[in-house]
C-alpha cells in the first residue's frame, strides 16, 4: 500500500513540474503586436450614427382609419376539396391551406362548404389548429 502512495505522490509531483515548466516556457514566446496606427480591424465596431433631416410630423390617424384596420375579415371556405381563405368579399385568394374537407366532421364539412367569417387570420389558424391537431 505504501509503494502505491509513493508512486502516485512522484506521478503528482512530476506532473506538476511538467505543467509549472511548461507555463514559464509558454509565457516566452508570446509576442505582443502592436495595432497599426488609422487601421480598422473586423473585430472593431463603428458606432451607427442616424440623423434625421427634415423630419415631417406625421398627424395621429382617426378613427375612420383605426376601423379600416380593424375591418379585415377573413372567410374560410372548402374549395374543390380543400380550405382556401379570402379577404372579405373574396376578392384575392389569401392563403391556400392545402387541408382537405375530409380531416372535419360531417357538421363541420357542410358550415365549410358554405364559408365562415372570422375577424382575424389568428381566429382562422385557432380553428384550423382545433381540427387538424
Amino acid at each position: 500500500m505504501k509503494r502505491y502512495g509513493i508512486c502516485f505522490l512522484s506521478a503528482l509531483i512530476a506532473l506538476l513540474l511538467g505543467f509549472v515548466t511548461g507555463m514559464g516556457l509558454g509565457s516566452r514566446h508570446i509576442r505582443v503586436e502592436e495595432p497599426v496606427p488609422d487601421t480598422v480591424y473586423e473585430t472593431e465596431t463603428v458606432p451607427d450614427v442616424r440623423v434625421v433631416i427634415q423630419q415631417e410630423e406625421t398627424p395621429p390617424e382617426t378613427e375612420a382609419a383605426e376601423a379600416a384596420v380593424h375591418m379585415d375579415r377573413f372567410f374560410l371556405v372548402s374549395e374543390t376539396g380543400y380550405l382556401l381563405v379570402f379577404t372579405e368579399g373574396k376578392k384575392d385568394e389569401c392563403m391556400q391551406t392545402h387541408i382537405p374537407i375530409t380531416d372535419f366532421p360531417e357538421e363541420e364539412q357542410e358550415k365549410l362548404r358554405e364559408g365562415i367569417w372570422f375577424d382575424s387570420m389568428m381566429e382562422v389558424f385557432f380553428y384550423l389548429e382545433s381540427y387538424t391537431s
